[in-house]
């Protein structure tokens, strides 16, 4: 199989379906032609100073991050969502906040709707900011800055009970150059929550995780990208997460 050719034009037409798929409405009157006016759409879908009444927000809690659990239990999570939560949440670009703390500590306190069946992680939302706004206050941001080293492979089945489909078994693709621990929980988070919706990913299949410098020359067939700004090169896109197809 010939390798990928990531290009810049690969790059932005990733990108710019992504607004397109969240926000149809809006997509016909925005400039999504260059890297330049793509930055300058999510700066103004993104950056108001209040949040849209609208607006859905997940938030997980972190009190021990395993990679491979952390990847099963987000799928499991969006699986679970009921069809409005979904659509809200995707209007808003699955937007998840990561805070740090003992979820075993909080669920007298607050209603997580998926638990990690160790208690290492939980999820709430998607929901308004208003509605998360006290357990954001309660605890920290997580945040993990050093560089996400390379692993060993790893594969994952999607809990659940495959009754629409026959499970398919796909690899995950991470880019680890450069890019924190936490910005890659953002980046795949984003990857693995956008399949779900789109039925990309579902209950029973397996995911192999796997760890590359970079996701560019990559011998595989890509189902779906992670593209976000390249932050040391702000003018350029980056592919920061791949799944294939199958496998």
């Amino acid at each position: 199989m010939s390798a990928l050719p990531l290009s810049s034009a690969v790059l932005l037409k990733s990108a710019a379906d992504r607004v397109r798929s969240a926000r149809p409405e809006l997509a016909a009157g925005l400039d999504l032609s260059s890297t330049q006016a793509l930055r300058a759409v999510r700066a103004g879908l993104h950056g108001a100073r209040t949040a849209p009444a609208d607006e859905a927000l997940a938030v997980v809690v972190i009190g021990r991050l395993d990679l491979p659990r952390w990847v099963r239990e987000t799928c499991a999570f969006a699986l679970a969502l009921d069809r409005g939560r979904r659509e809200a949440w995707r209007r808003s670009f699955t937007r998840t906040v990561y805070l740090a703390g003992s979820p075993s500590n909080l669920r007298e306190r607050f209603a997580f709707e998926h638990v990690a069946g160790d208690d290492s992680m939980a999820w709430a939302g998607p929901a308004p900011g208003a509605e998360m706004a006290t357990l954001r206050r309660l605890l920290k941001a997580f945040e993990a800055a050093d560089e996400l080293t390379a692993q060993r492979p790893a594969t994952v089945t999607v809990p659940g009970r495959a009754d629409a489909r026959t499970p398919v078994h796909r690899e995950l693709y991470i880019a680890t150059a450069r890019v924190s621990v936490t910005a890659a929980l953002v980046h795949v988070n984003h990857l693995l929550a956008e399949a779900v919706l789109d039925g990309l990913i579902g209950p029973g299949d397996r995911l192999t995780l796997r760890f590359v410098p970079r996701l560019a020359g990559l011998c595989a067939q890509l189902a779906m990208l992670r593209v976000d700004t390249d932050v040391h090169r702000p003018d350029e896109l980056q592919a920061y997460a791949g799944l294939t197809t199958e496998v």
